[in-house]
């Protein structure tokens, strides 16, 4: 009898462990399936670079030209990631830098004409240059900065499409200022035709005053002089 209890035992034992393990399965099974508790709707995220052109997009590390009071000027380095030149649809050109992972923009300047890129000293993979404004923390600021690229030839890429931008937007404000004046000629001929035609209608009026018979003081009109 001491041994049927015990086998009883041992088979409630093992019926209890069974049981455990698959509750233990079920709760670590991938397939439980928690509705949210709210749910959030999709959000169409804009970058503001959906409607550009992308001219040339390389991967490089970027830094700026750090002045303190009272500490030496360094370099520092600003983040890594992919530098695009972009070009829009009115047709400026502009510099954009995202850091890696954290897709912060580091770099967001228009180029200019007056823009040149100078060789670092003591790399041919770098470039130095500087803008009156960069827009990469919301408020603009004069900044000199370098890229460093991972080869020569994206460094020479980079150059090439870099003045390939400046010639454009040199051409853009050329057409910008033509059409400008274009749209100004027309508003000009037209103003010098109304002062043509006011200056006609005060002719005529001072010739109609001339031929018109004076009154006499009575108020009748006078008579003409008989011949």
């Amino acid at each position: 009898m001491g041994d049927e209890l015990n086998d009883s035992g041992c088979l409630e034992k093992s019926r209890n462990d069974s049981v455990s393990e698959h509750e233990d399965e079920r709760s670590h099974s991938p397939d439980i399936h928690f509705e949210p508790v709210m749910k959030l709707p999709l959000i169409d995220v804009k970058t503001l670079e959906e409607d550009e052109e992308v001219l040339l997009q390389l991967r490089g590390k970027l830094y700026r030209y750090v002045t303190t009071p009272g500490e030496p000027p360094e370099w520092k380095e600003r983040g890594t990631g992919d530098v695009k030149i972009l070009r829009n649809k009115a047709g400026y050109c502009r510099i954009l830098m995202r850091r890696d992972k954290t897709f912060k923009v580091c770099a967001n300047h228009y180029v200019s004409a007056s823009m040149e890129l100078k060789p670092s000293h003591g790399s041919d993979k770098a470039w130095v240059w500087s803008t009156l404004a960069d827009f990469a923390d919301e408020e603009p600021k004069p900044e000199l900065l370098a890229l460093r690229f991972g080869s020569v030839e994206n460094a020479q890429k980079f150059k090439e499409k870099f003045d390939e931008a400046k010639k454009m937007q040199v051409q853009t404000i050329k057409e910008g200022k033509l059409a400008a004046a274009e749209s100004e000629a027309p508003t000009k001929e037209l103003e010098s035709l109304a002062i043509k035609d006011e200056g006609k209608e005060a002719k005529d009026e001072e010739e109609k005053s001339s031929t018109a018979v004076p009154e006499s003081p009575s108020g009748d009109a006078a008579e003409s002089p008989k011949q």
